[in-house]
């Protein structure tokens, strides 16, 4: 709430310019300092935040255009009542595109960036062929400019500061809210976000909705501003890379990133206009982003952030375990899965598994190398759909649920290569599924609950890291606490053990054993037998994408089929 205050207070302080009577040109180079804030800003709220890289920005900042100049030339609409109708078009025109592009599959972010870039040069021949436009251009000279000060330069200053203002504001709270907590999950792994729980095709479409929208308002001012509209000038390339180079330029991993990069790209570009070196100008520009991008990938602000210290978070109150018998006291399905199949390509991997986990229980689920262990986790997790079968967990069948939906239901797992979010620090990590996960915490109790789960697995010291400062043993830790503190019913643990040494191993182990005493069931991915043999409950044996055996650990590990499995015919 300090922040915004701030930036109200900053608006009314702002708002006052007027009342200094400053020549006209301080005025018009003001209104282009916040009409680029509003323009790179709205850019960044969809590709900063969530990497969705979108070249288009000029075709929903032309719809706004396009729609002030129509409305106020031909339907005789007053300029002010179509900046809404503005947001409401250009928000509808971009949500149809991401309605589409977001569905499609692994390429959908360089699709996305294709799309944009293709849907401005189809608008624009549109316009330009349909009486919207006609080929001359639309002139408002016509149109009244609204009386909000004495001068028009001063009230296009003030509709700019106004619209600037609502931009940043839009821009903080989208950054800290769980929506952008969502996209710049989704910036750094889409996949694993959607499986912690973020509902990505949804807060995508959210992001687009209000990036669009805030590029109608910042486009139908700027009709007004310039008076004529012409399509060569309103569909330039100029915009998109406008923004792109400012938003870059001030950080876009932060919410007031491109409002610095546009006024230092404006200023620039207005003190070499001024002299005889409009062309060193541009110049400059691009040498500045060069630099950036070599030296400064954070931008100027995040480069001073990083320079900021931050403080420690505060401890958490600790994990107080309440152990109890290791014995299974609740038999109940937890989880079961019927003739679950899935091919990639033409192979196999799962061939009709059945299986059944019981409430309280630690099963292994083991088998060669490409007998599907895995697979079956990417499938009860919802990162893939199964070809056919059924999964049902706590009475509902979830085959068909999209992998954010199975979290909400209480199934959270480990990768068995660890996939932290790499810009995202070790807490923000841990706190995100804390969030969107089973438990749906607020922020501030979820960022308790991931205090806590760093504290247990020894990484509350790293809680401010990014992840690529810790080994794999932390990272592992890192996977685990990040599973833990959505509050999980049934835990996925894909080879958590891999790669660590054996005193780490045993220490892991203890940990799985206080994970299950707390009431959650465990499904054990595993290749560290001794770890198998010393917490499973059942064991079930995969191979070839089939289930070969099933039982207590002794006695199934015994069996010839699991030995030929593992060893061969020779040694069965």
């Amino acid at each position: 709430m300090r922040t915004l205050g701030a930036l109200v207070a900053a608006g009314v302080a702002l708002a006052g310019v007027p009342l200094l009577e400053l020549p006209a040109f301080y005025e018009s180079f003001f209104y282009l300092v916040f009409f680029w804030t509003v323009l790179a800003t709205s850019w960044n709220i969809l590709s900063g935040y969530s990497g969705y890289f979108s070249f288009g920005h000029g075709a929903f900042f032309g719809t706004g255009m396009y729609t002030t100049a129509t409305l106020t030339m031909k339907a005789g609409m007053p300029f002010l009542w179509t900046l809404p109708v503005c947001a409401g078009i250009a928000a509808l025109f971009g949500v149809a595109i991401g309605a589409v592009v977001f569905r499609a599959g692994r390429l959908r972010g360089e699709l996305f960036a294709l799309l944009t870039l293709a849907v401005s040069y189809v608008l624009a021949t549109v316009i330009l062929n349909t009486p919207i436009d006609g080929g001359p251009g639309v002139s408002l000279a016509a149109v009244a400019i609204p009386r909000l000060a004495a001068t028009p330069p001063s009230t296009f200053y003030l509709l700019a500061l106004a619209a600037a203002i609502v931009t940043l504001a839009v821009a903080y709270q989208v950054q800290y809210s769980p929506l952008g907590r969502g996209l710049f999950a989704i910036h750094d792994d889409e996949d694993v976000a959607e499986v912690l729980g973020v509902p990505t095709y949804r807060y995508k479409l959210a992001a687009l909705a209000i990036s669009c929208a805030l590029a109608g308002v910042a486009g139908g001012i700027h009709a007004l501003f310039v008076s004529y509209v012409t399509v060569g000038e309103t569909f330039s390339i100029v915009v998109p890379l406008s923004v792109v180079l400012m938003s870059v330029l001030g950080g876009t991993r932060h919410w007031l990133g491109p409002a610095i990069g546009a006024a230092l790209i404006t200023a620039l570009l207005y003190a070499f206009t001024a002299s005889d070196y409009a062309v060193a100008g541009r110049a400059a520009v691009g040498l500045i982003l060069i630099v950036v991008i070599l030296f400064m990938p954070q931008g100027v602000l995040g480069q001073l952030l990083r320079w900021t210290a931050r403080p420690q978070p505060k401890p958490g109150s600790g994990l107080e375990f309440t152990h109890r018998h290791a014995a299974i006291q609740d038999l109940t399905p937890l989880l079961s899965a019927t003739g679950v199949s899935k091919a990639f390509a033409g192979v196999q991997a799962l061939a009709g598994v059945d299986l059944v986990v019981r409430r309280g229980e630690i099963l292994g689920l083991v088998g060669p190398n490409g007998s599907g262990k895995s697979t079956l986790i990417n499938v009860v997790s919802g990162h893939y759909r199964a070809d056919s079968g059924r999964v049902v967990f706590a009475g509902s069948e979830i085959e068909r649920l999209s992998a954010h939906r199975i979290a909400r239901l209480g199934i959270a797992r480990t990768y068995q290569i660890p996939r932290p979010f790499a810009h995202l620090s070790v807490l923000e990590n841990v706190t995100l599924p804390a969030m969107f996960g089973h438990a749906a915490l607020a922020r501030a109790e979820a960022e308790r609950e991931a205090m806590r789960w760093l504290e247990y697995t020894g990484l509350a010291p790293k809680a401010l890291v990014l992840p690529g400062e810790l080994n794999l043993h932390q990272r592992k830790f890192l996977e685990l606490a990040r599973a833990l503190a959505a509050r999980p019913q049934l835990l996925l643990l894909d080879e958590v053990l891999s790669g660590l040494t054996p005193s780490e191993i045993d220490g892991a182990i203890t940990l799985v054993r206080d994970i299950r005493a707390q009431g959650a069931s465990i499904v054990f991915v595993e290749h560290v037998m001794r770890a198998v043999m010393q917490l499973a409950d059942r064991i079930v044996v995969l191979s070839y994408g089939r289930v070969i055996a099933e039982g207590s650990p002794a006695e199934v590990m015994g069996r010839p089929a699991v030995v030929e499995a593992y060893l061969g015919k020779a040694h069965a």
